[in-house]
């Protein structure tokens, strides 16, 4: 039974990443760890550039407690990429997130990807009340997702 997948309007913000010739794998496509890569890549960059959080060296940092993708079709070197990123659930010391990995010519999403961080203290590792500036960036793109 085919899959839905997600298309472009799902997702609140974008970045255009690259691919790399080592990213393709012996069946010469993009091997699924680097799909993660570049969900790890646009959720940081999304803390850097929008939220504002020092990453890395910041006093809090997100440690990664799940993931999970879902893979509709392939991608590989050297097309470039659009990962979208949507906040799905935001709680009292974690947020999920969603993330869609578009080739650059399609609407259809190629993997779609839950990723959520909890919040903690850099040097204690304990968690921590999510950051004002963080909740107030991450709700924005929450209710546009809806």
């Amino acid at each position: 039974m085919p899959r839905t997948r997600a298309t472009r309007s799902k997702y609140a913000v974008f970045s255009k990443l690259s691919t790399r010739w080592s990213d393709n794998d012996a069946y010469g496509h993009m091997n699924n760890v680097v799909y993660y890569e570049l969900v790890d890549t646009v959720v940081n960059v999304w803390l850097r550039d929008a939220v504002g959080m020092k990453v890395p060296g910041g006093d809090v940092i997100g440690l990664v407690v799940e993931t999970g993708c879902v893979y509709h079709a392939s991608l590989g070197w050297p097309e470039p990429v659009d990962v979208g990123l949507i906040v799905e659930r935001i709680g009292n010391t974690s947020i999920t997130y969603a993330v869609g990995i578009f080739g650059a010519d399609s609407d259809e999403a190629a993997g779609e990807a839950r990723f959520t961080h909890v919040y903690v203290d850099a040097e204690t590792r304990r968690p921590v009340a999510i950051p004002d500036a963080l909740r107030t960036a991450a709700e924005k793109i929450l209710a546009e997702a809806k």
